[in-house]
């Protein structure tokens, strides 16, 4: 886009940007006197309408930083990228986003790449290390070349580096909580594979909170199957034939499944059967009955990964430890007293 655009684009963008057309003017001038945020508000009104920056407005990157995530199926995912990645180009950094597959190029490869790139850092969401029957020495490695790292959602305590963390101990608290509040006893979790350090937090807390119900039978209520829509419809049919009366889904992909499943033997949710997702992500208002679920601040969550990667890169003292964050419980339309 051209500075001499005609006024009624200039009034567009400041009417998107809620500023006045002087100022949209200033900064497609690169001129000085404007705030940072009312600048950035004014490029994001420019890429939002399709109008092309002015040349003087593209900024050379001040290096590149790996985004390493599992598969995109899983919106959560895609959700952690689209911040990280908005926060690294704020930062004026250019983020390369690897994203795994089953079968596909494997998380060391992707690292390789990215070393091989001269990547300044890399951030990692829900990678090896969240794995406990997966090596840490790529991590150690990495550490030993002095590049900044940060891992998110896991933890081991042999890797010295900065980890983010959705409290998955609280978070089930607060599911298991709502549910005896409501008066169910019969409470089943549906979850991914027991080797992930989410899944083993969750599990022993939920283990923890329903010890005291008479007759609970953990190994009974308790499914590891695989984090889709099948891996829950899987979980969902096991435990409602165990007599579960309410199910916490590992995520809201996981809570899709348990829906499928007990649609497909009968049951009515809320009426027969209460159902908690996990994660919060952006369609889990719309399905029917609209999914409770527990919500994973996954903004701030990024947003600390940024500044902690940021921080290292500009040789800042960066304590290495875990950072937990806590999790909302959403009430909506899945979840209701026993029938």
């Amino acid at each position: 886009m051209s500075p001499a655009r005609p006024r009624g684009r200039l009034a567009d963008l400041a009417a998107y940007a809620g500023v006045s057309e002087a100022t949209v003017s200033r900064v497609l001038n690169d001129k000085p006197g404007v705030a940072t945020t009312t600048r950035q508000s004014v490029l994001t009104a420019l890429d939002v309408l399709g109008y092309e920056r002015p040349s003087k407005l593209r900024r050379s990157s001040a290096g590149l930083i790996g985004l390493v995530v599992p598969e995109l199926t899983n919106p959560v995912f895609p959700m952690f990228a689209q911040i990280v990645e908005t926060q690294l180009a704020g930062a004026g950094y250019t983020p390369v986003l690897c994203t795994q597959t089953p079968g596909g190029v494997h998380e060391d490869e992707y690292v390789q790449m990215l070393l091989d790139r001269g990547v300044s850092g890399i951030v990692f969401v829900s990678g090896q290390h969240a794995d406990t029957v997966a090596s840490t020495e790529r991590y150690a490695e990495l550490r030993d070349r002095g590049l900044p790292m940060v891992l998110i959602n896991g933890y081991r305590d042999d890797v010295d580096a900065t980890f983010v963390s959705h409290d998955d101990r609280a978070a089930m608290q607060l599911a298991v909580r709502h549910l005896r509040d409501l008066g169910h006893t019969r409470i089943g979790f549906g979850t991914g594979p027991a080797r992930y350090v989410p899944v083993q937090r969750r599990a022993e807390a939920f283990h923890e909170l329903m010890a005291d119900v008479p007759g609970f039978d953990g190994e009974e209520m308790v499914s590891t199957t695989l984090f889709t829509v099948e891996g829950g419809a899987a979980a969902g049919k096991q435990l409602i034939e165990a007599g579960a009366t309410a199910i916490i889904a590992g995520s809201d992909v996981m809570a899709l499944g348990v829906l499928r499943s007990a649609g497909q033997l009968g049951y009515t949710v809320p009426g027969e059967l209460s159902v908690i997702g996990s994660d919060d992500v952006p369609f889990v208002g719309f399905v029917d009955p609209p999914l409770t679920t527990l919500r994973m601040n996954v903004n701030a969550m990024a947003e600390v990964a940024v500044g902690a990667v940021l921080g290292e890169i500009a040789g800042e003292e960066v304590e290495h430890r875990e950072y937990l964050f806590a999790p909302e419980l959403i009430l909506r339309g899945s979840t209701a007293p026993p029938g």
